[in-house]
């Protein structure tokens, strides 16, 4: 019988959030995911349908409390002019922190985008928004720093940005050095 769901829900997520960040969708097995979360079996499934459904509350709140909030600069009414340089030396003194999972994982979505549940339809295109949503953030980004370039330009150095981004999210399990060098690289292309 599953314990009654007096536990909170927001915590569970976020506890279930950390294991799929680190482990991937594939290996983080139920037991794990029952002991970061404090849910048996019974109470997972009914809380969330399924492991999946646990995956995708993962994800949502990936993206309302890591991502969107660190891009909110980026995407206020008025950009301030160094938003973009900030975000990035931000997110490289994040990436720089080995005691903390984006700086031993990266990014929960990048992660998922390398792994067998990406060739499902709704997951491929989740993270596809996801790329979309932090591209378009970069570029008002671009335009607030240097206001006088053209839309292709802007285009460009968003184009550059994102992937420079990308592949910092995706080096800093293996390498983090060279993410960190993505992150410089990015800063520098801006000032230049």
């Amino acid at each position: 019988m599953g314990r009654a769901q007096g536990f909170e829900t927001e915590q569970a997520v976020r506890a279930a959030r950390e294991v799929f960040w680190r482990e991937g969708y594939a290996e983080a097995s139920v037991p794990a995911l029952e002991r970061a979360t404090g849910l048996n079996r019974s109470s997972i499934y009914h809380a969330f349908g399924s492991k999946r459904g646990l995956f995708d509350a993962a994800v949502q709140s990936y993206l309302d409390e890591v991502v969107r909030p660190r891009l909110r600069p980026l995407v206020a009414d008025d950009v301030a002019p160094r938003a973009l340089v900030e975000y990035l030396t931000g997110l490289r003194v994040a990436l720089a922190r080995a005691d903390e999972v984006q700086g031993t994982s990266g990014c929960l979505l990048v992660n998922t985008s390398g792994s067998p549940i990406a060739a499902d339809e709704a997951v491929r295109r989740t993270v596809a928004d996801y790329r979309a949503e932090l591209r378009a953030a970069l570029r008002r980004g671009v335009v607030a720093g240097r206001p006088d370039t053209t839309p292709a330009d802007a285009d460009r150095l968003a184009d550059v940005c994102t992937a420079l981004v990308i592949s910092a999210f995706t080096l800093v399990r293996v390498d983090p050095p060279s993410a960190l060098h993505c992150l410089d690289t990015a800063v520098e292309v801006l000032e230049h």
